[in-house]
């Protein structure tokens, strides 16, 4: 056993709504019963650390953003059996109970009692950090759950491994995991960003014959050629719904993944489907959106209506096998990697990744 020491390290904090990130000292105490400190290699900039600067997930602020992390345990604290000092792991924020009705269920993908560290990290003066999802990993090192800490080979790229812990893990999953698909399947992907074009990779590796991207920004539809796309709509110029049924003898397609979230692309993926076809929604709606549309519709059309959160992953499972995928060249996750940035530059990254400029920047430390 490795209890470790408090010690202070640097982190990116959002202060308050909206505000610029700093970068400051925090402190990281010792691994308490249960915990991890994990010396962090290199954490992706998702746009889910930016919501939660401008106040979009909750108001506990001050945050400690960044939380697509990879790295090594330094120290453990008592009780902590499924990683030891040295493990190269992927940082999850999905460390399940093994108690909660799922996972007695068998199911611990749906796990409805996930938990994160009890201690806490401060600022220096003492003040209370909320970490990102749980992780908080914009920072040289981070205190987390022992059971958000997933061990994967240490052959591979922190920076580009640690993007399965949201964003990639989310799209990929959506299409594997919940979408279904299997050979043969026709796919589109409404929004081709990061998780869209995880999407898109999945769809490709599961044996999809047909793969329809749709954006609006020309440059994404390039990238989702490049991750295995087999066809390009410009939804800035084309109906969609109607585009997708030219392409597919005007029947639609067996999946549709919305990752954008808004309700007109959810409309969209719903009448783009074929028949009895399946919708999946792994983009993330605000709370004040609301959808209004012909129950017969619903009944007419048949099929499965899913959302998908995180991927439906269970990370122990996934990760090392994506991770061995990647290694063996059949799974090109690097491609996700736009630019490779230093810890005080993620208030630009976030700017760049506003103007829809990159995949995924990755802090490396």
């Amino acid at each position: 056993m490795s209890v470790g020491r408090p010690q202070q390290v640097r982190g990116v904090i959002a202060r308050a709504k909206g505000a610029p990130v700093e970068l400051v000292t925090i402190n990281i105490p010792a691994p308490g019963p249960g915990e991890v400190v994990v010396d962090i290699a290199a954490c992706g900039v998702c746009h889910t650390d930016l919501t939660y600067r401008d106040g979009g997930i909750n108001d506990e602020y001050p945050f400690l953003l960044g939380h697509e992390a990879a790295g090594t345990v330094e120290a453990i604290g008592d009780g902590v059996d499924n990683v030891e000092v040295g493990d190269f792991v992927v940082l999850n924020w999905r460390a399940v109970c093994g108690q909660c009705r799922a996972c007695k269920r068998g199911r611990p993908q749906y796990c409805f009692d996930t938990h994160n560290a009890t201690q806490k990290m401060t600022l220096e003066d003492g003040t209370e950090l909320t970490p990102a999802l749980g992780i908080g990993a914009f920072a040289d090192k981070t205190l987390v759950a022992a059971g958000q800490c997933t061990k994967v080979d240490p052959a591979a790229d922190p920076a580009v491994v640690g993007l399965l812990g949201c964003g990639v893990m989310a799209g990929f999953g959506a299409a594997v995991n919940t979408g279904g698909v299997s050979r043969g399947d026709s796919v589109a992907v409404i929004g081709c960003g990061g998780v869209g074009d995880a999407a898109i990779m999945g769809a490709r590796l599961a044996g999809a014959s047909k793969i329809i991207a749709i954006d609006r920004d020309t440059t994404k539809l390039e990238w989702a050629r490049d991750l295995g796309a087999t066809h390009m709509i410009d939804a800035s110029t084309a109906g969609v719904v109607e585009a997708v049924q030219a392409l597919t003898d005007g029947f639609g397609t067996d999946v549709v993944i919305d990752a954008v979230g808004r309700p007109e692309t959810w409309k969209q993926a719903f009448y783009a489907r074929d028949l009895a076809g399946t919708v999946v929604l792994v983009g993330v709606p605000t709370p004040d959106m609301t959808l209004e549309m012909p129950l017969v519709d619903f009944f007419s059309r048949g099929g499965s209506l899913k959302s998908s959160w995180y991927g439906d992953c269970l990370p122990e499972r996934d990760f090392p096998m994506l991770t061995d995928l990647y290694l063996q060249g059949r799974l090109p996750l690097d491609k996700f990697v736009t630019e490779r940035i230093s810890l005080d530059e993620v208030e630009k990254a976030f700017e760049t990744m506003h103007r829809g400029e990159v995949l995924r920047s990755v802090v490396v430390l």
